[in-house]
């Protein structure tokens, strides 16, 4: 994309915020873009610079200087990989918490795909995730497997897809967690984009079995097993129960967190089951519990 400029005027009544009204005029650029642009006064409303959520009426004159961002980048980078196990076919690693998973803005390199290209060779089955099958958020560390074919990626994904590759995480919550069964329905919360919410009419299956496996007086080390995967599904149904995630800036209690210094949301993937979709082999790995999360765990003795 080449810079350029760009000048209009408002002809139809808007009740939009800035970022949104542009977002739907420019739909080939995102939201996050164009507040961007708002913040660095690329954008002037009537002459001036302005704010995203000043609301443009009949008349206004809004100028835009599009700014090119940084792509992705793909090169194959140097970064030590905790490999659980590989094989011609398929590689599975323990992801450092804070790693980003794949190249997105604000993250264009040292992510977890910039690593497993700098190690062995990837499909390109998809521009920005090259054999990723799966993700875990930033803050989330453990197991995570990548596809080293694309006849890989596919069996894998289909096996995603039809629920047959068992998960099973640690968490260390806030207060008591009760050990039971969690099927509540979860959808994007209309308001908070960012956020996932309970929603019993409108939302996606979401099933997660708790096991509590041990309290300390103040924290939970919790055993969690999910039927689904829905984005955010531990954290939100943790935070349902009462019991958020320990260090969870989005769904956590920030009083809690601070008190015990939290890093990251302490939310790991520890297990992952599945039959190799070349192989037949069934495979079980585990990544052990990281020194945070046994650590702050033990913090409330």
């Amino acid at each position: 994309m080449k810079n350029k400029l760009d000048s209009f005027t408002v002809d139809n009544k808007n009740s939009d915020r800035l970022d949104i009204f542009l977002t739907k005029r420019y739909s080939e650029y995102s939201r996050c873009y164009f507040q961007e642009l708002i913040e660095k006064e690329h954008v002037l409303l009537n002459g001036t610079p302005t704010k995203k959520r000043e609301v443009p009426a009949l008349g206004d004159q809004i100028n835009i200087s599009f700014k090119k961002r940084p792509g992705p980048d793909l090169t194959p980078q140097s970064i030590p990989l905790d490999i659980i196990y590989e094989d011609a076919h398929l590689i599975a690693v323990n992801k450092p918490a804070h790693m980003v998973v794949h190249p997105a803005p604000g993250n264009w390199s040292n992510t977890f795909v910039n690593a497993l290209l700098g190690h062995c060779a990837l499909p390109k089955t998809s521009e920005f995730r090259p054999g990723i099958v799966h993700r875990l958020d930033k803050e989330t560390s453990g197991m995570l497997i990548a596809a080293k074919s694309e006849i890989t990626h596919q069996k894998l994904t289909e096996l995603f897809a039809e629920r047959k590759i068992r998960k099973e995480y640690i968490a260390i919550a806030i207060g008591k967690v009760p050990s039971l069964k969690i099927d509540l329905p979860m959808r994007r919360c209309p308001i908070h984009r960012k956020k996932m919410v309970i929603a019993e009419e409108e939302g996606k299956e979401a099933i997660t079995e708790v096991e509590l496996l041990g309290y300390n007086g103040t924290l939970s080390k919790v055993h969690l097993k999910p039927t689904t995967g829905r984005t955010h599904q531990l954290r939100v149904h943790l935070k349902h129960l009462g019991n958020p995630i320990l260090g969870d800036k989005l769904y956590g209690k920030n009083s809690i967190n601070d008190r015990f210094g939290a890093s990251r949301h302490y939310l790991h993937a520890k297990k992952i089951s599945f039959i190799h979709p070349i192989t037949g082999e069934m495979l079980e790995l585990e990544a052990p519990l990281p020194k945070d999360m046994e650590e702050i765990f033990l913090c409330g003795f």
